[in-house]
């Protein structure tokens, strides 16, 4: 039976080292929930990058440029952090490179995994048939907020863990936690979610609709992929 681990943060990374793993990166606000949603609407593929200076390089090569520090759009980038700007195919056959202050360093901290794949509670179910049916070890990466833990995060992750564990094994304290939060949070996760220290720092942005979209279940059917440094649909 495979094991699963959590880590709250990409700063303990070092103590789950993903090598060899199938890891999970999730950053609910908002950044994998931006990755999920436009993967399901069309766009080609996602670049993640660590630095505003990458992106604004693919962008002057034609991609389309998202990303935020703070919550707040970087200037002269086309889009923010929001998932709602992709609905409706608006980018559909587009490149999109994506900075972000925590979602795509935490995917860059994982390096070395064997499958690196992106969560959010939008595509939930679709994760869950996908990491039912491989063998590796599975480390659940939760992007957090500079360094620290996030709850939101945490509550995805323990989403996974209840609805994984038969399946696999773990002796990860964090991983139980996360199982315990979702599982006394999962009848409202909206208002798990606005417990959160995050929804409190971007509540002021006027992103009401971001939160609820973000805490819907199952809107889409898609399963993203990290291939060659590039985020496309996972065909398994």
């Amino acid at each position: 039976m495979p094991a699963l681990e959590v880590c709250l943060t990409p700063e303990l990374i070092h103590l789950h080292p993903p090598v060899g793993k199938t890891v999970v990166v999730t950053d609910i606000l908002r950044a994998t929930s931006c990755m999920v949603t436009a993967l399901a609407n069309g766009v080609e593929s996602i670049t993640p990058v660590a630095s505003v200076e990458e992106c604004q390089v693919l962008q002057h090569k034609g991609y389309i440029a998202a990303g935020e520090r703070n919550g707040v759009q970087i200037d002269g980038f086309d889009l923010g952090n929001s998932p709602l700007s992709y609905l409706n195919e608006a980018y559909s056959g587009k490149k999109v490179a994506m900075t972000t202050t925590n979602g795509t360093l935490a995917i860059s901290r994982s390096s070395g995994a064997n499958t690196i794949l992106i969560g959010a509670f939008l595509n939930l179910s679709s994760l869950i048939d996908h990491l039912s049916i491989q063998t590796d070890d599975l480390l659940i990466v939760c992007a957090g907020w500079k360094g620290k833990a996030s709850f939101e995060d945490t509550l995805f992750a323990g989403a996974l863990v209840s609805k994984l564990f038969p399946i696999y094994d773990t002796d990860s304290d964090a991983a139980v936690m996360a199982r315990e939060v979702y599982e006394m949070n999962q009848g409202n996760l909206l208002g798990a979610i606005q417990k959160s220290s995050h929804y409190k720092r971007l509540k002021d942005l006027n992103i009401d609709d971001d939160f609820e979209f973000c805490a819907t279940i199952d809107k889409f059917e898609i399963v993203p992929v990290l291939e060659k440094g590039v985020l496309v649909p996972s065909h398994r």
